[in-house]
């Protein structure tokens, strides 16, 4: 089975009493005759060569939402296999590290034309609703580790 390493990141910015995450909606290919639901993930990518995990989740949420962030700290990492839905078909062991980011910059969904061939959009989301309304049960779990951590540091 083939390996990936892959990471990523919870943005977050303060609103007032509140705060947000950054997520994006990838594109999808349409399925003829079947109803396309809205899919939001955080933003991750592969680990490139010679780049440590928290380089490569700084620059796939500065490449995916238009962002620049800083780490705050290591959440979790989160494993799965998926198939692979182009070409080969192949089963993929993933192993995805989640680091919590502090917003710096940017204006969301400000990425570049070639980057819309992986993101449709990207936005902000309450941080109380994330749990709710991300896609997948790995990312929701992340985000309640983002929010554990918040209350135990409520000034990151």
């Amino acid at each position: 089975m083939l390996r990936e390493i892959s990471s990523g990141g919870v943005v977050l910015r303060r609103r007032g009493r509140s705060w947000g995450i950054a997520v994006i909606e990838p594109q999808r290919e349409a399925v003829a005759g079947k109803k396309e639901t809205m899919l939001l993930a955080l933003p991750k990518g592969l680990v490139d060569p010679g780049e440590t995990a928290e380089q490569t989740a700084l620059r796939e949420v500065r490449e995916e939402t238009g962002l620049t962030a800083s780490v705050i700290a290591k959440l979790a990492d989160i494993k799965y296999v998926y198939v692979r839905s182009w070409g080969d078909k192949q089963r993929v062991f993933k192993i995805v590290s989640f680091y919590l980011l502090r917003y710096k910059s940017g204006r969301i969904d400000d990425v570049s034309s070639a980057m819309r061939v992986e993101v449709k959009r990207a936005r902000w989301l309450a941080l109380d609703r994330a749990a709710h309304e991300l896609s997948y049960r790995g990312e929701r779990d992340v985000v309640q580790k983002a929010q554990d951590y918040l209350r135990s540091h409520p000034n990151p």
